[in-house]
Formats: C-alpha cells, sequence, structure tokens
C-alpha cells in the first residue's frame, strides 16, 4: 500500500494547479466549457420545435413548399439553395482545419490563406441566410387564413398554385411583391374566375370544391409573408421557431465571422509567430467547428424532416 506521504503528494500534484486536464490549455478548456453549455442551449429550442410541431402536425408547414428561393430558378428546385448554404459552411470548417494544420507548422502564408477563405464562406452562408429570411418574410404567393387557424393557397383545377398577384391582376401584370392584398379581392377573384380552387398545403395536399371555397372565404383574411405573428405557409409557431432559431444561430455565425477576422489580422501583423505558437487560431476554430455542427441539426429539423 501506498504510504500517506505518497497520496498526499500525489494528490497536491493533482489538485495543486499548474496541469492541462487531457492536455488541453486553460484558454481551450474554457472553450469546450463554453460549447458545452451552448449545446445545451441550442438543444432546448430544437426540443421545443419538435415538440410543436407534433402537437400542431396538421398546421405545419412543408419545408419543401417554403425554401424555394434559388436565385433565378422560380421555386423549381426546393431546398437546393439551403443545401448550397450548408455546402459552402461546412467547406468553411474543412478551410479552418486547414488552417489549424498550418498553424501547427508554424506556416503564417498558409494560416493568413485558409483564414481569409473560412471567412469568405462565413460571409456568403450569412448573406445567403439574410436571402432566405427576406423571401421568407416577404412571402411566396400569399395565402388565406380560415377561422380555424388552417391556412390554405389558392389554386386553378389542376392543382398548380397561383400568388394573389396573379389572380387578382392577371400573370401578364408587373409583379411587386411588396403589395398588399385583402380578402375582398380575392372574393371577387373567385366570382369572375369559377376554375380557382382552395388548396390546403403540406404533405398531404387537398383540393377544397370551388363552392365550399366560396363559402370558406366569407370568414377569411389575407396572409402574405411571414412574421412573428402571421404565416403565410402555415402556423404562425414556424415563423416563430424559425426566426428566433436559426437568427440565434446566424448571430453564432456572425460572431464567429468576427472573430476570424480579429484573428486574420492578429495573424498579418506576425502576433502569433512572435508568440511562438497559434493556439488561438485553434480555440476560435472549436467555435467555428460547433457553429458548423449546430447548423447540421437546424438544417435536419427545419429543411428535412
Amino acid at each position: 500500500m501506498a504510504s500517506q506521504s505518497t497520496v498526499e503528494n500525489t494528490e497536491k500534484a493533482i489538485w495543486g494547479g499548474g496541469n492541462e486536464p487531457l492536455g488541453a490549455s486553460y484558454g481551450k478548456l474554457m472553450m469546450w466549457f463554453f460549447l458545452v453549455s451552448d449545446a445545451l442551449t441550442f438543444s432546448a429550442f430544437l426540443v421545443g420545435y419538435g415538440a410543436y410541431r407534433f402537437k400542431f402536425g396538421d398546421l405545419w408547414p412543408d419545408p419543401d413548399a417554403v425554401f424555394t428561393h434559388f436565385p433565378g430558378l422560380h421555386g423549381e428546385y426546393p431546398l437546393l439553395y439551403v443545401a448550397l448554404m450548408t455546402f459552402i459552411l461546412i467547406m468553411s470548417s474543412v478551410t479552418m482545419v486547414m488552417a489549424v494544420n498550418e498553424g501547427h507548422k508554424m506556416n503564417q502564408k498558409g494560416v493568413t490563406y485558409w483564414l481569409l477563405a473560412t471567412i469568405v464562406g462565413g460571409a456568403i452562408f450569412l448573406g445567403s441566410q439574410a436571402w432566405e429570411w427576406y423571401h421568407f418574410i416577404v412571402g411566396e404567393h400569399g395565402a388565406v387564413r380560415f377561422e380555424d387557424g388552417r391556412m390554405a393557397k389558392v389554386a386553378d383545377a389542376d392543382g398548380h398554385v397561383l400568388s394573389l398577384h396573379d389572380i387578382i391582376h392577371g400573370k401578364e401584370a408587373t409583379h411587386d411583391h411588396h403589395e398588399k392584398f385583402n380578402i375582398e379581392q380575392v372574393r371577387d377573384a373567385f366570382g369572375a374566375d369559377k376554375s380557382l380552387q382552395l388548396l390546403l398545403p403540406g404533405k398531404e395536399r387537398e383540393l377544397i370544391s370551388y363552392k365550399e371555397s366560396v363559402s370558406l372565404l366569407q370568414n377569411s383574411y389575407v396572409v402574405q409573408g411571414a412574421n412573428m405573428k402571421e404565416n403565410e405557409y402555415g402556423h404562425p409557431l414556424f415563423a416563430n421557431f424559425f426566426f428566433f432559431i436559426t437568427g440565434f444561430h446566424g448571430f453564432h455565425v456572425f460572431t464567429g465571422v468576427l472573430l476570424n477576422f480579429i484573428i486574420f489580422l492578429n495573424v498579418t501583423k506576425g502576433t502569433y509567430e512572435r508568440r511562438g505558437h497559434y493556439e488561438m487560431v485553434e480555440k476560435v476554430g472549436l467555435y467555428w467547428h460547433f457553429v458548423d455542427l449546430v447548423w447540421v441539426f437546424v438544417f435536419t429539423f427545419f429543411y428535412l424532416v
């Protein structure tokens, strides 16, 4: 058995300070503590999203009908733009790995190059997210909200969704996404064209007959775009969660881009060359990988499930 003095010396060596648990420096250890706590926060948000989606499943929007805004393709390829955003963000994680690797080699030029590529990737992602937010807020077609909270799009006899602009002004008229319509204009359009029907969106697309559609329009109102109170695509809580969770993640990406830019400036000034290590690049790299990993879960919950 070990003597009492040996045990005391061992405990003093472990708990006396000046040690690096698992070989990690104090800075990296604190970054891991922060990331674990942040992961719990995101987990709580996504669990809340899942609970309300399950509760209001019949009123929840189909992502394929919401996120269709690839520039120039007019909604022909749902989720393609979001997939591109995701690919860019994941590739920025690869460039961050390369920057950290060059830092281990004490290669200032390599760190500069790959860190700049990471910043560019993050900036493109933020711009793409702003594009998605803009189109989500403005809306694509407009919808009609019933008394019971259900949302319906206007469609032709074949089930093709039509915008409120098209049924009111005609397809040839100049399209102003910011123009606001009212339920009286929609009723007049139905009165002038008996081929129009209301369509309940979602996985189970249900066409409502013309007669029943006209009846439902008597106690309905128009919803265009999405905000914290209304959502033309479905239940308002979808918009609430979308703005909050993607906005919270976007704030993390913005913070990461800002941190990367500060580190980039320090790299170009030779700060870490003089220190003799590039550990700061590695620490901000941990944060960046976390942001990318969280987006994979957000992407799965909001866009794929």
